[in-house]
């Protein structure tokens, strides 16, 4: 028997959604709290094109 044959009969066959519906992402508490400590850098860019974070100035660290 293939391995697909054997996960197919272990959990059912593959859900098939509508490729062209949206992607919806929903934020939680963690994300939230990451999204505000991230509110407190820039992100910089070297010659190289290499990016970077620098916190804001005036921000304390914690």
């Amino acid at each position: 028997m293939r391995q697909t044959d054997k996960l197919q009969r272990l959990f059912g066959p593959a859900d098939r959604d509508d490729p062209g519906s949206p992607v919806v992402h929903r934020h939680d508490s963690y994300e939230d709290a990451s999204d505000k400590q991230l509110l407190d850098f820039d992100i910089e860019s070297d010659s190289r094109g290499h990016h970077y974070a620098v916190r804001k100035s005036g921000k304390p660290w914690n």
